[in-house]
This record gives structure tokens, sequence and C-alpha cells, in this order.
């Protein structure tokens, strides 16, 4: 985890549900929501990380790959 701080925990517990709103909406939509948001969400939130592998693996169209606990762009 990235935040130490007791604010930092604070604002990373307040970001999950919208984090996962937003990546539950992707999967409905079958859309990407964009590496970068992508990145944010797995970078900061480990908890985050599975229900991304998940969607990486439900979407390859994506275009985002995790490789060695990375995520990457990748084309074909």
């Amino acid at each position: 985890m990235r935040h130490c701080s007791a604010e930092g925990i604070a604002a990373w517990s307040k970001a999950r549900p919208g984090r996962m709103q937003k990546l539950k909406l992707a999967e409905m939509l079958r859309e990407n929501p964009g590496v970068e948001f992508l990145a944010e969400c797995w970078n900061d939130d480990p908890a985050l990380q599975i229900v991304i592998r998940k969607l990486l693996m439900r979407f390859p169209q994506w275009g985002v790959a995790c490789v060695d606990g990375v995520l990457m762009e990748w084309k074909e």
C-alpha cells in the first residue's frame, strides 16, 4: 500500500466504492475505462487488483495485460 498516513488510508478507503462502480460499469459496457485509471487503481488498492485481473482476462481486446505484477498496454 502506498499511503501510510491515517489521512492516506482514509482517502484510499473512500476512493474504493467509486472505483469499484467505475470498474463494474466498464464490465457492463465492455468498455476499457482507460489504462491510466486501471493503473491508478492497481497501484493504490491491492483489493482492486483482483477485480482488474478478472476484467483483463475477460476483455483481452482492451489491450492491457498484467506482466509480473505490472499493468502494461500491448498490441497484437
